[in-house]
């Protein structure tokens, strides 16, 4: 694998790699810490991002790396009107490895047509997130010890959600995964995830409105925000932007072990007074997705430690 632009493209196994490299570095970082000496490690950003723009610099940091880039399209030639392939084949020359984050679906895909080194895709568009996938994992790892037989409610904007696509092709692999779909009518997940995933691999799944009546059966429930930027029509945005909205009192009949997640940034789909419950786990994805990212890098540049 010399890029990651799917997270089809990993399997179970190769999934199982990095997460026992993840827990290696947590288990002892010093060990890791120049390993990428000498390697630079581009971010192009061609759409805002704190999370992930940030933990893949503190990522190569980390591993005695360097990092170059730039944060947002106007900062690029990309203003000037430079296409995509010809950006990624400039900064190939300088660069290891490339992470971009890009507003068209396809976009790290032409990338890395062109690159001459790894590209990794940090998010595009309504479309994929892989290494937000690899950060999920990782929770749900250390949260549940694996992977097989949990039930896991998706709630809030799952048509243009990209990390729950990408979430839901990830585990639909794993026996035993049963998916609960909650959201409105407008923000259901698209039929190619339901027939090409789910219906395809006889993946249990059931769709609802309501989050109170999932709420007892689930063993982790992933909230979402209403993406105000995928929307067309502002209108549509603000009357469906708080459809949902967890707070502790709709956590009362969860199971004691429910792990709640959420990619981030939130914006009021979980009260603040959350996050002191136990099972808030959004805060441990953060810095999960760090050390994924770095075991990323360390695969696609085949350093051996």
């Amino acid at each position: 694998m010399n890029n990651l632009i799917d997270i089809m493209q990993l399997s179970t196994e190769e999934l199982q790699g990095l997460i026992n490299t993840a827990l290696d570095i947590i288990a002892d970082p010093k060990k890791y810490a120049h390993v990428c000496e000498g390697k630079k490690l581009a971010t192009l950003f061609f759409e805002p991002s704190t999370r992930t723009r940030l933990s893949f610099e503190a990522a190569m940091y980390e591993l005695g790396g360097h990092v170059l880039g730039f944060s947002e399209a106007q900062s690029s030639s990309a203003a000037k009107g430079e296409s995509v392939a010809d950006t990624a084949r400039t900064v190939g020359c300088y660069a290891d490895i490339i992470a971009m984050r890009h507003p068209k679906e396809g976009a790290p895909l032409v990338a890395s047509r062109t690159a001459g080194v790894p590209v990794i895709n940090a998010g595009d568009g309504g479309h994929n997130h892989p290494t937000q996938t690899l950060a999920d994992l990782l929770t749900i790892y250390r949260e549940k010890g694996g992977f097989e037989n949990l039930t896991i409610g998706l709630c809030g904007d799952l048509k243009f959600g990209r990390t729950v696509h990408s979430l839901i092709s990830a585990m639909s692999r794993y026996k035993g995964v049963r998916f609960v779909l909650i959201s409105p009518e407008e923000l259901r997940v698209p039929r190619y995830i339901v027939t090409d995933v789910l219906e395809k691999g006889n993946i249990p799944y059931e769709e609802t409105t309501s989050l109170e009546d999932a709420m007892p059966r689930l063993d982790i429930l992933y909230m979402t925000r209403v993406q105000r930027e995928r929307f067309f029509n502002e209108a549509d945005y603000l009357r469906l932007k708080d459809s949902y909205v967890l707070t502790p009192e709709k956590l009362i009949p969860a199971k004691a072990t429910l792990s709640v997640m959420h990619p981030l940034p939130r914006v009021n789909e979980i009260a603040v007074s959350v996050d002191s419950d136990p099972r808030a786990c959004y805060f441990k994805q953060v810095l999960n997705g760090k050390y994924m990212r770095m075991a990323l890098i360390l695969k696609l540049l085949e350093v051996q430690v």
